[in-house]
C-alpha cells in the first residue's frame, strides 16, 4: 500500500504486477494468455497510466523512436457481397459509400507518387469485393503492383479480400507484392456476430496461403463491436501464433446504415489500453492505429505511442476522413518519432538479439482457456483495409 498526503491509502497491488509482466517482456519473455487477458481486464485510471509507462518502455526497446506510415487506395468500392456489420461496403446495407469498379493504372501510380511525396512506406490497393481468383481482375492487379515495384517508391501491399488459391498467392509475390492485409477483425468467438457470410476460418486459410508465397502479413482487428476484453486478448494471441508482421488496430467508428451504427463508442482510455496490451503481447510487431483514431481518440491522438503504438495510418481511410498527413507528421515531430522508416523487410522482428524465450503456458493459444471465463483528394482513399 502506498499513502500520499491524505489519509487515504492506495492500493499498490497490480502496480507491481503490471511492472513485473513489463520487466518479462524486456528480458524477451512471452506473456501467458493468462497474463494477457489480467491487462486487459485493468479498469482503473491508475492502473491504465502505469500500463501505458511500461508499454512505451517496450516500444522503445523493440522499435525505438521509428514510426512506420502506410497508406491505402481504394482501387474498387462499394458492392461487397459479405456482410461484415461494421462496413460501410457491404451490399447487404444502404449507406451512402461509393461505389465503382476497378480504377485505372494511372490512378493507382498517382497514389503512389502522392503517398511517397508525404513520405509513406507503404501503399495499400484495397478492393471491396469477396476475394481475388485466378482471371482478368487478377491480371489487372499484379500489372499495378509490377509498376509501384518499379517506381521504387513505395513498398506495394495490399488487401484483396479472401484468397482461395495458393496460385493466386503465389502471383501476387511475383508481381512483387510484399504485405497483405487480411485482418481476422476479432476472435474466433465473437466473429459470428460480425460477418455470416464466411468464416473465422477463411481469413485464417488466407493468411496461410499468403506466408506460404512468402508474403509478410498484415492482420488485426477492429474494436467497438460488443466483444469483451477476453475477445481483444484472445485476437492478439491469435495474431501471434499466426506470425502477423504488421497488427492494424482499428476503432469502430459507426456507420449509418450498418447493424453496428448504435454501437456505443470506446472511451479514449479503453483504446489506449487496447493498444499498451497489444505491445505486451506483440513486442516486436508492427502495431499500427487505423481506423477510428480522429473520430474516437480526438485530442488524446498523440497518446497512441505512449502506449506503444509503432505504426500510423495516414491519408484518408476507405470511406471516411481522416486528419490531414500534415497534422500526422507535426504530431511526429513535436513526439521526436521519427517517420523516416527504412524499409527492412521488418527484419528486426527476427532480430536474435530481441527473440522472446517461450513462457511456460499449458494452453492452446488457437483456442484460450479464460481464467474466468482526406476527403478533399481526387484519389480515392482508403475504416482501415479489410
Amino acid at each position: 500500500m502506498l499513502s500520499t498526503m491524505s489519509a487515504k491509502p492506495i492500493d499498490a497491488t497490480n502496480f507491481v504486477r503490471i511492472a513485473e509482466l513489463g520487466r518479462q517482456v524486456l528480458a524477451g519473455h512471452d506473456l501467458t494468455p493468462e497474463e494477457g487477458c489480467w491487462l486487459f481486464r485493468l479498469e482503473s485510471r491508475g492502473d491504465i497510466s502505469e500500463l501505458l509507462v511500461w508499454a512505451n518502455r517496450i516500444r522503445e526497446q523493440f522499435k525505438g523512436n521509428k514510426v512506420h506510415l502506410c497508406s491505402i487506395v481504394n482501387v474498387k468500392s462499394g458492392g461487397c457481397p459479405e456482410d461484415c456489420r461494421f462496413c460501410a461496403q457491404s451490399a447487404a446495407y444502404e449507406t451512402s459509400s461509393p461505389r465503382y469498379g476497378l480504377v485505372d493504372q494511372d490512378t493507382v501510380l498517382a497514389a503512389a507518387k502522392e503517398a511517397a511525396a508525404n513520405g509513406v512506406a507503404a501503399l495499400g490497393l484495397v478492393a471491396a469485393w469477396r476475394g481475388l481468383d485466378e482471371g482478368p481482375m487478377l491480371d489487372q492487379v499484379c500489372r499495378s503492383l509490377e509498376e509501384i515495384k518499379r517506381g521504387g517508391q513505395v513498398r506495394a501491399d495490399a488487401s484483396l479480400g479472401m484468397i482461395k488459391s495458393q496460385k493466386v498467392a503465389d502471383r501476387l509475390a511475383q508481381s512483387g507484392l510484399e504485405c497483405y492485409n487480411h485482418n481476422l477483425e476479432t476472435s474466433p468467438r465473437f466473429f459470428p456476430q460480425v460477418c455470416t457470410t464466411h468464416t473465422y476460418e477463411d481469413r485464417v486459410q488466407t493468411l496461410k496461403h499468403l506466408k506460404q508465397a512468402g508474403i509478410k502479413i498484415c492482420s488485426g482487428g477492429i474494436f467497438g463491436m460488443g466483444e469483451t476484453p477476453d475477445d481483444r486478448c484472445d485476437l492478439a494471441f491469435a495474431l501471434k501464433r499466426l506470425g502477423a508482421h504488421v497488427v492494424p488496430l482499428n476503432f469502430l467508428s459507426p456507420i449509418p446504415g450498418t447493424p453496428f451504427a448504435h454501437c456505443a463508442p470506446l472511451a479514449p482510455l479503453e483504446i489506449l489500453k487496447s493498444v499498451a496490451c497489444f505491445r505486451f503481447i506483440l513486442p516486436k510487431q508492427e502495431i499500427t492505429v487505423a481506423g477510428g483514431r480522429v473520430v474516437n481518440l480526438r485530442d488524446l491522438q498523440s497518446l497512441i505511442f505512449l502506449a506503444g503504438a509503432s505504426a500510423l495510418m495516414v491519408g484518408n481511410y476507405l470511406t471516411t476522413p481522416n486528419q490531414p498527413v500534415e497534422k500526422d507528421l507535426q504530431m511526429l515531430k513535436d513526439l521526436g518519432l521519427d517517420p523516416k522508416w527504412d524499409k527492412h523487410g521488418f527484419s528486426d522482428q527476427d532480430d536474435r538479439r530481441h527473440r522472446a524465450t517461450p513462457h511456460p503456458s499449458p494452453l492452446n493459444l488457437g483456442n484460450i482457456q479464460h481464467p474466468t471465463s482526406n476527403a478533399q483528394h481526387p484519389i480515392p482513399r482508403g475504416e482501415g483495409a479489410a
